[in-house]
This record gives C-alpha cells, sequence and structure tokens, in this order.
C-alpha cells in the first residue's frame, strides 16, 4: 500500500521532467530556425537587391520617404553631398596609394556594358593593409560571389556606407559592430570575387543610405570626385 503513492509520484516526476526537456528543446529549435531566417533573408535581400554582376548587393531605388530629388544625383551622385564628403578628407582606403594615382572608373562599363562600375579600383600589391577612411562602425562582414570578402562600414551618423571589396583577409580582431578610427587596418587587398587572379586590388564605393540604414541598401557616390 505504501509504494502505490511512491510509484504515481515518480511517474508524475518523470512524466514533468519529459514535458520540461522537450519545452527546451523547442525553444533550442525554435531559436535556431529564427536564427537562419534572419540570415537567409539578409543574404535574399542581398541576391534579390544585386544588378546582374554587381560587386555589392544593394538597391539603388531611392525610398518613397527619403526627402532628396533624385533627379539631383546625375551619374555620379548628389554634388553636395560629394562637397560634404570632400570637406571630411577621408584617410586613402590603401596604404602607400597617393591620390594622384587614383583613376576615374565610377562610370565604366561592368559585364558587358548591362552595368555601370559605380565605384573606383585601387590597385596595390597583394596583401596592401587597407584602411578605414574615418570613424565608424563595422556594418556588415560579407562574402559573396561578385564581391568576394568584403566590409560595410557606417559613418559616424549612419548617413554614408564605405564598401571595401575583394579583401585577401580581415584585420585580426575585425568583427560586426565593431567601432573603427580613420586610418584602422581592417583589411588586406587582394582578388577574391569575381576579380583577376592577377590583378589584385580593393574596389572601394561610397553610397548614400536610404533612411532604413540597410548595408546593402543606398545610393552610389562617385568616390573619385570625393578624393579628387
Amino acid at each position: 500500500m505504501r509504494r502505490i503513492p511512491w510509484i504515481r509520484f515518480e511517474r508524475q516526476r518523470r512524466l514533468l521532467l519529459t514535458i520540461g526537456l522537450a519545452f527546451t528543446l523547442g525553444a533550442l529549435t525554435a531559436a535556431v530556425l529564427i536564427w537562419r531566417v534572419d540570415q537567409l533573408q539578409a543574404r535574399a535581400a542581398a541576391e534579390i537587391y544585386a544588378p546582374a554582376g554587381s560587386d555589392r548587393p544593394r538597391d539603388a531605388r531611392p525610398s518613397q520617404d527619403d526627402p532628396r530629388d533624385p533627379k539631383s544625383a546625375g551619374t555620379s551622385g548628389n554634388t553636395s553631398y560629394i562637397d560634404l564628403l570632400k570637406n571630411r578628407h577621408l584617410e586613402m582606403p590603401v596604404e602607400g596609394v597617393p591620390r594622384n594615382q587614383l583613376r576615374d572608373s565610377y562610370d565604366e562599363g561592368r559585364s558587358g556594358g548591362l552595368r555601370k562600375h559605380e565605384a573606383i579600383d585601387i590597385m596595390a600589391a597583394r596583401g596592401t593593409r587597407v584602411m578605414a577612411v574615418e570613424n565608424g562602425r563595422i556594418a556588415r562582414l560579407f562574402t559573396s560571389v561578385p564581391g568576394g570578402l568584403t566590409i560595410y562600414v557606417f559613418d559616424p551618423s549612419a548617413t554614408f556606407c564605405y564598401y571595401y571589396a575583394h579583401l585577401d583577409g580581415y584585420a585580426p580582431g575585425i568583427r560586426e559592430g565593431q567601432s573603427v578610427q580613420r586610418g584602422q587596418v581592417i583589411g588586406y587587398v587582394g582578388s577574391t570575387g569575381n576579380a583577376s587572379p592577377d590583378a589584385p586590388h580593393l574596389h572601394f564605393a561610397i553610397f548614400q543610405l536610404t533612411p532604413e540604414r540597410k548595408w546593402w541598401k543606398g545610393d552610389p557616390l562617385n568616390p573619385y570626385l570625393v578624393f579628387k
């Protein structure tokens, strides 16, 4: 007679333990699924918004909430924003390359003329140090088929994004969300992605972020005019 209550208690304890383990496993599975969905959404957005063969994923279409007049942007970006960045005297992104060696390739065709370059290529030896052009925050470390190893850095006001592509590698300790200082080494020149192995270079772009502040979304500005 005395064993019956104990057996019932033991059965109830095992049942509660089983329910608890199932709940914990379900919560962990849900967390993993949510994380995976977020990753897939970011990658899908990058692929959807990228023109064929582009070096960076982006949506160049102005937001309906964006007060800028797209007609004023022209082929090289809004002149007022270019002047603003020129006054910041940005650091050259590749160590040892003087400004007078830069070439304006912003409007050049790529992918058989299907798209514009919307960036400049800074030629340098593989492994040459790549530096942050000004203070900011690393918004995204991303690997893509066209751009290879890339870094997206937001300026302090999250108005502009600086895009570094075809990197041979990241500097030690670089991580998403990290604050960087002007002149800090963040990577190294390479030829990852669709760059020719025989022509290592930094693909450097600047774009003005839309109000959503998405790392893949913005309106391009001509870096050559900023460094000129």
